[in-house]
């Protein structure tokens, strides 16, 4: 057979457009984030908050699976910056994840830092928020994640996709509040309010005009992209006469799931479909606090923002409210948490490890006291300074940050001493516990794993000083959440009823009050990688540990080197 110059010259270009369909199609996105203050208004005052790009919430960032971005962080603040990309497990590049002191010091005002952002298996919706002092409250932004060029979603594609990010605002600087209750030792002041994409709606005062409005059409399907984006609250959230479905959490594909209302701690995102099928009038959507906690305190307002159906004639008629479980029902709450389960689909499959070779750290975390200094007056429980901790250790920042510590053999910033186990062994969740367990020890301990191991993590919530819910958020991963109870774990009975079928796959999880939730997940990223409680006190308090997942053996198993711009400590 004989081909024409025209013939080959086509054959050639098939050949090349087949190859970048393979190839080329994870693409990289340039964006730059202007950390700066900005006036707003809220709540009948106005004052100056930290945005990004004079934002607030700041740029939601696009992207499909696999993709890269890069983003050049400038600080043009008064305060040290760092920016955190929630859920995103930066394969072998802790480098960019962003907490600080643990994988960078902090971005000082006039200094920048170009972060690269390197997406792999996550899919659906994340966020990215600051990670440095209280400045995520008003730092923060959603990550939409495009399934892979070529492919689709594993749900009928809906007509439209609306970002929901819930929020927290305070009347005074929030960084204000932060000193107060950190140089008291108390508890930090309550929110004012809580938004809908930086709204509070028009049940607080001055707030109606700004009001967040989504205006839908009958009859077409809504992916509502929801993030929690709160600093201290577990929320339940809901639209009136109408069921959401979720079918996504923390950037990885459900079951699909429909509900009245979800729960969405802070850290966590979910995906959730709303059909436009009720008739044609105006409903609002709203969200407030789920707080269990005895004798705590907590902000008991509700946002509200309006879904309106284009075609309503009855415009000047009230919303309908939804239904929202009471603050402190925590039956309403788990109900909704444990029906998440994994797509666990042919196209999207899952792998739980069954053959775990670390199950042996057991993490107590605990709301805790030290006694106040000499010449001191303390606002906590009897006079005491507030605190938290895991497996008895209040974690403490150094001064140069864990991951260039680590990187550069630097002696003395952290110990690898963090307890395999409870140093102290009581009954985590009797109602009385004596007062001497409440003090903890502080330092910056880590826990270090090797390469390819398989960690299972039993989180265990305690009742002292306060039991409460812990929203636990593990950076650089992914885990399954395999089992979950009330009361304390018990290691023989306990391991028979975990769900090893279809597991939800998460990167925060919510540790009941006085319970305890099992995790496990494969080491094979090897870095720095912090976790945490997502309530910004207990992280304030001490809240945290640090792993460092070792190098595995090969090129592809081990850390890729630091970029030359880090911020220097």
């Amino acid at each position: 057979m004989q081909f024409s110059r025209k013939n080959f010259i086509l054959i050639l270009l098939g050949f090349l457009l087949v190859d970048c369909f393979v190839h080329c199609q994870a693409r990289t996105h340039h964006h730059r984030f202007i950390v700066k203050e900005t006036s707003y208004t809220r709540l009948c005052s106005s004052k100056k908050i930290l945005t990004v790009n004079g934002k607030f919430p700041g740029p939601t960032l696009y992207a499909h699976k696999g993709d890269k971005l890069i983003v050049e962080v400038r600080n043009r603040g008064k305060y040290n910056i760092t920016i955190h990309w929630h859920g995103v497990k930066q394969p072998r590049y802790p480098w960019s994840d962003g907490p600080v002191y643990v994988t960078q010091c902090p971005i000082k005002p006039g200094g920048k830092f170009k972060q690269k952002i390197f997406l792999s298996t996550e899919e659906g919706t994340l966020w990215w928020h600051a990670h440095s002092d209280w400045s995520r409250a008003t730092v923060h932004g959603a990550i939409i994640i495009f399934p892979k060029h070529g492919t689709g979603y594993p749900f009928p594609k809906p007509d439209e996709e609306v970002p929901i990010i819930l929020g927290e605002w305070w009347k005074r600087d929030v960084m204000s509040v932060l000193e107060e209750f950190v140089r008291t030792g108390g508890a930090p002041n309550d929110s004012d309010a809580f938004t809908i994409n930086g709204q509070p709606g028009d049940l607080y005062p001055c707030s109606k005009p700004g009001t967040f409005k989504l205006n839908v059409e009958h009859g077409k399907t809504y992916l509502l992209r929801i993030v929690n984006a709160a600093m201290n609250t577990i929320l339940f959230f809901s639209i009136a006469k109408h069921r959401l479905t979720v079918v996504g959490a923390d950037g990885s594909y459900t079951k699909p799931l429909p509900s009245k209302f979800i729960t969405i701690s802070p850290g966590q995102t979910m995906d959730a479909l709303l059909h436009a099928n009720r008739s044609r009038s105006r409903y609002y959507m709203a969200a407030r606090a789920y707080s269990s906690g005895l004798n705590v305190s907590f902000d008991n307002t509700t946002t509200t923002a309006i879904l309106q159906y284009s075609g309503n004639r009855r415009n000047a008629s009230p919303p309908h409210f939804p239904y929202l479980p009471y603050y402190n029902d925590t039956l309403a709450a788990f109900s909704f948490i444990r029906g998440l389960r994994h797509l666990a689909s042919k196209s999207h499959p899952i792998t739980i490890p069954l053959n775990v070779t670390d199950k042996f750290i057991v993490s107590t975390v605990s709301v805790n006291t030290f006694p106040c200094p000499e010449n001191f007056s303390c606002e906590g429980p009897n006079g005491t300074r507030l605190a938290a901790s895991m497996n008895n250790i209040s974690f403490v920042n150094p001064s140069i940050d864990i991951l260039q510590a680590y990187y550069k053999h630097i002696k003395g910033v952290f110990g690898k001493r963090f307890p395999s186990k409870p140093p102290l062994v009581f009954n985590f969740t009797a109602e009385y516990l004596p007062l001497e367990l409440e003090i903890p020890r502080r330092g910056t301990e880590v826990k270090v794993l090797k390469y390819n191991s398989t960690v299972e993590m039993v989180l265990q919530g305690t009742n002292l000083v306060a039991g409460i819910d812990h929203p636990m958020h593990l950076h650089g991963y992914s885990f399954l959440v395999v089992g979950w109870g009330f009361r304390n774990y018990d290691p023989k009975k306990d391991p028979l009823k975990y769900n090893l079928v279809d597991p939800p796959l998460l990167n925060t999880v919510v540790v009941p009050k006085n319970g305890w939730v099992a995790i496990r997940f494969k080491a094979k990223n090897p870095g720095v990688w912090l976790m945490h409680c997502h309530l910004e006190r207990h992280l304030t308090w001490g809240m945290e540990v640090v792993f460092i997942v070792k190098n595995g053996e090969g090129e592809a198993a081990m850390m890729l080197p630091p970029p030359p711009d880090m911020p220097p400590c």
